[in-house]
């Protein structure tokens, strides 16, 4: 049975069902997620009421002891001093939570009053954790908050003299699962379950060589994702990387593994060690709505006459952000005739892209300047000929413009045969985390090591 550090916490679209913790013995917990074929977990019984079979499916693991991560207000005493917990209240002083954890020490607040490190510690954010240990007198030893910014600020008392400092939080990195039903889009259906954002958006860019998800998504189609969950000292504090992915578009099932080689550089590969990811995006933009497609005859909206539209115009806010769909090399930036403010990308072989009526370029890019697959080049505008803010893609085979949403792209490389068998090895733990957020019925959300 694998150990793993944290709990499984199950959580419906509707209705978010209690935690429960089991102590087996000595540091060793078992944990057990219930979830109904209904989709709600209900933990009670009305008296009296009939009761039916319900289908369930029950999860046990082997943790070790949560409560390094699960601190309470309860004291927790080292030798003869006592560290303690509270939550930022709405309309909370810093006086009235060093209080109501024990603090009396006039030198204290008088130190973090005046000393200019101790700012961080004013931004009293309902719900975020200050962490105190202090003596029998209730002397303030130490201190430990995160900041809003994500850095851990800290006091320490040593020598009779205190100190404070900030900087970046160790992290606790754990695996967080989740997996969700497309009824609307995959954004509302990613918020249903809570989701992260930055978890959504890599989720969208992972498979995006395969699944537009502005506008290739059905209802019915599904989606699994094992992803990095940082914690400083027990407290969530944003996520990391997706480690796997699954996405059941129109019947057809892609995954989606991280690999990280030994130079510190990630992709995502299929579980047979294939790319995952195609040698181009296909859409430069994230959120946006195609005014325009690719057609052999488009009245055009400012000569008023039939003509061949040999792009994709995608409307968009000004100073929306434009993706490089792949890696290449920057060949023009600058004003073009009717394409307005310009950009063009060569990239690998045969093929290049055009990204026209910009109002601004990024700083890193001029020509010659070398792009990355995903990285920000441009900004949507109203440059040239353009009736509206929008951006006009085109994309190049031997400077012949194809259909970007038909053409044929090129994948990357896959793995050579010695990180092919490291991988296969490597990403069993995950396969097993994606497998398990699948065969949940609903939305879950879960975590594990």
């Amino acid at each position: 049975m694998t150990t793993h550090k944290l709990g499984i916490l199950a959580q419906t679209v509707r209705q978010a069902a209690g935690r429960a913790w089991t102590a087996l013995s000595a540091g060793q917990w078992l944990a057990a997620a219930v979830l109904f074929g209904s989709g709600v977990a209900a933990f009670g019984l009305v008296p009296g009421a009939p009761q039916e079979d319900v289908p369930t499916q029950m999860v046990l693991r082997e943790l070790t002891n949560p409560l390094a991560l699960t601190r309470t207000t309860d004291d927790i005493t080292t030798g003869q001093h006592y560290w303690r917990e509270e939550r930022v209240a709405r309309g909370d002083t810093l006086g009235n939570v060093l209080a109501r954890l024990g603090v009396d020490d006039p030198e204290a607040h008088v130190f973090l009053r005046s000393n200019p490190t101790a700012r961080p510690i004013y931004e009293l954010q309902p719900g975020r954790p200050i962490r105190v240990e202090i003596d029998d007198a209730g002397r303030l030893v130490q201190l430990r908050f995160i900041a809003s910014s994500g850095e851990l600020f800290s006091v320490s008392r040593d020598d009779e003299q205190l100190t404070a400092s900030s900087g970046p939080a160790p992290a606790d990195v754990q695996w967080q699962m989740a997996s969700g039903q497309i009824h609307t889009s995959l954004f509302d259906a990613a918020d249903a379950i809570d989701l992260p954002d930055a978890i959504t958006l890599q989720l969208a860019d992972v498979f995006a060589g395969d699944i537009d998800v502005y506008n290739d998504l059905q209802r019915g189609d599904r989606f699994a994702v094992v992803y990095e969950k940082r914690y400083v000292d027990g407290e969530a504090v944003g996520a990391g990387r997706i480690i796997a992915a699954e996405f059941t578009n129109s019947g057809k099932t892609y995954r989606a593994f991280l690999w990280r080689d030994a130079n510190g550089s990630e992709a995502y590969y299929g579980a047979d060690g294939a790319a995952r990811r195609a040698a181009f995006l296909r859409s430069p933009m994230q959120y946006s709505r195609i005014t325009s497609g690719f057609s052999n005859a488009r009245f055009h909206p400012i000569l008023h006459t039939w003509r061949a539209h040999k792009g994709v115009d995608y409307a968009a806010p000004t100073g929306t952000p434009v993706r490089a769909v792949g890696d290449g090399q920057v060949v023009f930036a600058g004003l073009q005739n009717g394409y307005g403010n310009v950009i063009e990308v060569q990239h690998h072989g045969a093929f290049s892209t055009l990204y026209a009526h910009l109002s601004d370029f990024a700083p890193q890019v001029a020509s010659g300047a070398q792009v990355a697959q995903g990285e920000v080049i441009g900004f949507v505008g109203q440059t040239g000929w353009a009736t509206g803010p929008h951006l006009h893609y085109e994309f190049r085979v031997d400077d012949e413009q194809r259909d970007p949403a038909t053409v044929a792209l090129p994948d990357v490389e896959p793995l050579s045969p010695a990180n092919r068998r490291a991988f296969i090895v490597r990403i069993k733990p995950a396969l097993a985390e994606l497998e398990l957020a699948r065969a949940l019925p609903g939305p879950v959300l879960a975590s594990a090591q």
